[in-house]
């Protein structure tokens, strides 16, 4: 059982912080946390996804976006990231960790699995359509956890 849940995005201050929310909210007997490949240190979650999660009653007001570390990569049990290439950066990071990094959106589509695009200075349009790919990849895995 996935105990240790780490979610990874680019910046951590769009997609991570509030799929981590998600998560935490839905098993909150779980350690899941958030961190970026090129994360924005110190910054909160960005004002556009904080006003859409924060509709949906996530807690994210105290997050500050930190960088992924080789540490992170070993001791989380399971790593869900947005993309495949941010699937072979955690790879380069730590290889061992490749065997449990999967897609976020991994049991979206029929299981095919969809990456969640960067919203980051992008439309209102775009985050709310990321924060529902974000909704429903998170209740995905609910079920699948």
């Amino acid at each position: 059982m996935f105990q240790r849940i780490l979610i990874v995005c680019t910046g951590n201050i769009c997609r991570s912080p509030v799929a981590a929310a998600m998560l935490r909210r839905r098993l909150p007997e779980r350690d899941v946390a958030s961190a970026g490949l090129g994360a924005l240190v110190g910054h909160g979650v960005a004002p556009q996804a904080r006003v859409l999660a924060e509709a949906d009653g996530l807690e994210v007001a105290d997050h500050e976006a930190r960088q992924l570390t080789q540490e992170m990569l070993v001791t989380y049990d399971l790593v869900l990231v947005m993309s495949e290439g941010q699937r072979r950066a955690v790879g380069d990071i730590v290889p061992e960790a490749l065997g449990k990094t999967l897609l976020l959106g991994r049991w979206l589509e029929g299981g095919k699995g969809i990456s969640i695009p960067d919203p980051y200075r992008k439309s209102d349009t775009v985050f709310a359509h990321v924060h529902r790919l974000l909704t429903d990849a998170t209740e995905a895995w609910v079920g699948k956890l």
